[in-house]
């Protein structure tokens, strides 16, 4: 008979969504989703490196958590630039240390019929959706592995990697089809060295994409179950949980987000 794992080192429950300590890099931190989660972050006890183009943004950011009690520094980055990424982590570390965690929240949809997208366009998504977060990923695995620290990373896909829904965003759920499967294989790749990759992918939540989407198409939520968007603080415990020690066993794994919105 096997015997029985020791279990005094958990408390009871096993439950704590503490992040004092770490350090994370929140992309697409100037809007939406992002800079929800750079706040609740940091809320957390976690030392956080907001990203994103729009400076005047970020400073307003910087000083909300600061003045909350957080810690915080403003990353000015294009993600569709290889060196500006790296330059970003680069710059993030000098002002609070190694980086422990990475949410690559930092995306835009396509926004138009597959058939009708410019080169441009379709560059720019597959730059900022996939590339971006590859690139990010790698850069930070590869300074935790070094220092021989664990780590944490949340990409942020979305129920399009699912389901598609007809509605001018062919390539945006392609992107984010790959998202999931980088989240998978990285998992696996990185999981010996103590670095656990997941990914949320929400449903339709209020945020500034889905208005331009709305402008486009229309009332969205009437058409949904419960006839209704979600609200970014639904996401909070999720994000949460991907990113506290309560999630330790959890590798790999994508987490829908989208109150029964589309079939499983």
């Amino acid at each position: 008979m096997e015997e029985e794992q020791d279990m005094s080192e958990y408390g009871l429950p096993n439950f704590s969504m503490d992040l004092s300590g770490n350090v994370a890099l929140v992309t697409g931190a100037t809007s939406g989703l992002g800079r929800r989660f750079a706040r609740v972050i940091a809320n957390a006890g976690a030392a956080v490196a907001i990203a994103g183009r729009r400076e005047e943004r970020l400073k307003e950011l910087q000083e909300e958590i600061e003045a909350a009690g957080g810690t915080c520094v403003s990353v000015v980055v294009d993600v569709t630039d290889t060196q500006n990424l790296v330059a970003a982590i680069e710059q993030a570390e000098s002002a609070l240390g190694t980086v422990t965690m990475l949410v690559n929240s930092a995306g835009i949809p396509d926004a138009q019929r597959a058939h009708r997208m410019s080169l441009d366009l379709i560059n720019s998504v597959i730059d900022v959706n996939v590339r971006a977060t590859f690139v990010l990923s790698t850069e930070v695995a590869k300074r935790l592995i070094a220092a021989e620290k664990p780590g944490r990373i949340v990409n942020i896909s979305s129920i399009g990697a699912f389901q598609y829904a007809g509605t001018g965003a062919a390539l945006y759920s392609t992107t984010k089809a790959a998202v999931n499967r980088m989240t998978e294989t990285l998992a696996v790749e990185w999981v010996k060295h103590n670095i656990n990759v997941n990914a949320i992918a929400p449903g339709a939540f209020d945020t500034e994409m889905m208005a331009g989407m709305i402008a486009r198409v229309g009332d969205v939520a009437s058409s949904l179950p419960r006839k209704r968007l979600g609200h970014v603080a639904q996401l909070d415990s999720t994000l949460l949980y991907l990113l506290s020690p309560s999630s330790d066993f959890v590798t790999g794994t994508i987490i829908k987000v989208d109150d029964g919105q589309h079939p499983r």
